[in-house]
């Protein structure tokens, strides 16, 4: 019995190896690409467990470029922003199969922040004064801000409403303005809760001038090719939507206030897609 047992295990082991391995691409949500590997590992493990297939894990550290990574074939699925998603949507077909939840909920928010005692009380204040954006693949910290210069003031571009620009990651972007090196930025709720919660900044030390209508959350993608595989989709979509209770066995499954995934399809991100076409930062591919 345990012979056979043993070449059980081993036969199936053999055929797990066998399997040609699914790329998964992560975003870069945490501040550096060690701690974000470390954080996403046990989900990408989980993975590879429910589908009874390889997968290879890596961040990368732009939205951009995991929109063009998932784009040109480089990644198979990816768990990116929801900007990414519709620029890797655009590009080559890739399709969202599920929404992560933070705190039960589908929907963040973009907010623009200055320090408590600037006299910018609102975006228009902000003027021929310093603003940070995140990198050109952020929703909250780049597309939907640049939306709103864009649609209220009538701004082809940020370098012609302030008097500096630069583009750098959301947690620069808090830590720079509560120390007055900037006198405005875009963030977005989820990173500015938790790095009061991590002790990383205070509440105190900046204070929100905008917040921005629902805004779908982080997109779980596969290639246009691997949609075409329905069985699969279902097999993936059945492993997301179930890690809600693989995450009470095992709490270190997500980053705090993950709470698992909804299924949802490529029209629940329209608002991030209109965006992108009011601005012209969306081509529609012919």
């Amino acid at each position: 019995m345990k012979l056979i047992t043993l070449a059980a295990l081993l036969f199936s082991t053999l055929c797990f190896a066998e399997v040609k391995p699914l790329r998964f691409g992560v975003g870069l949500f945490q501040p550096d690409k060690d701690k974000n590997d470390q954080t996403y590992r046990a989900f990408s493990d989980y993975l590879a467990r429910e589908l009874k297939r390889p997968v290879e894990m890596r961040t990368v550290d732009t939205w951009e470029g995991l929109a063009k990574s998932l784009a040109n074939g480089e990644t198979d699925i990816a768990l990116l922003g929801p900007w990414g998603y519709v620029l890797a949507h655009n590009e080559s077909g890739a399709q969202v199969i599920a929404t992560i939840l933070y705190d039960g909920k589908p929907e963040y928010f973009a907010l623009m922040i200055t320090y408590p005692d600037s006299k910018v009380e609102k975006p228009a204040d902000l003027k021929g004064k310093t603003f940070a954006f995140g990198d050109k693949g952020s929703t909250s910290g780049y597309l939907i801000p640049f939306y709103y210069f864009q649609k209220n003031f009538g701004v082809k571009e940020p370098e012609e409403f302030f008097s500096k620009v630069i583009y750098t990651k959301h947690q620069a972007i808090e830590t720079q303005v509560t120390r007055k090196e900037l006198d405005g930025g875009a963030d977005y709720n989820r990173n500015r809760d938790t790095m009061v919660e991590q002790g990383l900044i205070k509440a105190s030390d900046s204070k929100i001038i905008w917040k921005s209508e629902p805004l779908p959350n982080d997109a779980f993608a596969v290639s246009a090719e691997l949609y075409k595989d329905k069985k699969f989709v279902s097999s993936l979509q059945k492993a997301l939507t179930n890690a809600v209770e693989e995450l009470k066995k095992n709490p270190e499954l997500f980053p705090k206030h993950y709470t698992g995934f909804v299924v949802k399809d490529n029209s629940f991100y329209k608002i991030i897609r209109d965006a992108g076409l009011a601005t012209g930062k969306l081509t529609p591919k012919k």
